[in-house]
């Protein structure tokens, strides 16, 4: 008795076989680890793997055949980033086991070295623009989201939480100083980390004014060896300003004393290309669910959100995220 052999409906077997295909080359697959905590447009992937713009958008076309990856519009740009996968559909287990797979692989020197120099230019961009624009800093901001716009929203979800008399707090980026005060109010001690000089001083000012005794201004770069820790860091409206906002959400994590939080405050995800130009933004705003999986994947635990609408139409967020008041070893 001849038994019926199991097949793939044609379809199927195209998906399956793009996957496959997909996944047949060293190049994409060193592509696959390189977004795996970061987006790159196709001119920066061209930069980091030292081939061709038209070379690497034929490996960027049969990885999207295959939905290895996605891709999101900044304004006129797009950048491209590892798609999810879905495990119970077609091919999802596959996909998955492949990511985790590619994620064990160590990239080669030369390329690792090509990604720093993009991230470096990325944060020289941003750092350029901040002392081009110090003095007119509020005016640029309340283009899109001025402090007053959030400042309610953070402090109510700063003021739910618990923390002692002797805790203490770390701004990044303090911009002009403006949330300094609410801070100095309810912290035992507040450092505010600035790599802007200009910006800083404009926070010295403030400081000085409001006579703010128990604020300590520190010039330094927030991602690169920053001896400080704290029961709670704030960043308002900077993880937009970050060459790689991923890394910077899990250098952010280890800045915390166990059981600290982090509270973010960022735009939703839009196409205003224009705030590019006027307020030096690195990133069009945050998919909700992005913060959340790059918090995750630094150790942080994912808390109460608000959200606040603007009459611009732009969008805000306000999150705050938890490190385990057991992880004494995340540094």
């Amino acid at each position: 008795m001849n038994l019926p052999v199991p097949s793939l409906r044609p379809d199927d077997g195209d998906e399956l076989a793009a996957l496959c295909k997909a996944a047949g080359d060293p190049l994409r697959l060193n592509v696959l680890r390189a977004l795996a905590n970061d987006s790159f447009g196709v001119l920066e992937l061209a930069q980091i793997f030292a081939i061709g713009q038209s070379g690497m958008s034929h490996h960027l076309k049969v990885l999207a055949q295959a939905d290895l990856v996605a891709t999101r519009r900044e304004g006129n740009a797009i950048f491209y980033r590892r798609a999810l996968p879905h495990t119970e559909l077609l091919g999802g287990k596959l996909h998955a086991a492949l990511l985790e797979e590619v994620d064990g692989l160590a990239l080669p020197n030369a390329v690792q070295a090509r990604i720093g120099q993009v991230h470096g230019q990325r944060a020289a961009a941003s750092q350029d623009f901040f002392a081009r624009v110090a003095e007119k800093f509020r005016a640029q901001q309340d283009l899109i989201a001025g402090l007053a716009q959030y400042r309610d929203s953070v402090l109510a979800l700063l003021d739910k939480l618990s923390f002692s008399d002797q805790a203490t707090a770390l701004e990044i980026g303090p911009g002009d100083g403006g949330f300094l005060p609410d801070l100095a109010r309810r912290f035992h001690q507040v450092i505010a980390l600035d790599n802007s000089p200009a910006m800083l001083e404009l926070a010295r000012q403030l400081c000085e004014r409001e006579a703010l005794g128990n604020v300590r201004l520190q010039l330094a770069d927030a991602l690169n060896g920053t001896p400080v820790q704290a029961d709670c860091v704030v960043l308002n409206m900077v993880l937009h300003h970050f060459a790689a906002p991923a890394d910077a959400l899990k250098h952010m994590a280890g800045l915390l004393h166990p059981g600290g939080s982090l509270l973010v405050t960022d735009l939703c995800s839009h196409n205003q290309n224009w705030a590019r130009e006027a307020c030096g933004d690195l990133w069009l705003g945050f998919e909700q669910d992005d913060l959340a999986r790059w918090a995750t994947a630094a150790g942080l635990v994912p808390g109460e959100s608000l959200y606040v609408g603007l009459r611009n139409g732009f969008q805000i967020q306000v999150r705050h995220f938890q490190r385990p008041a057991g992880d004494t070893h995340h540094r």
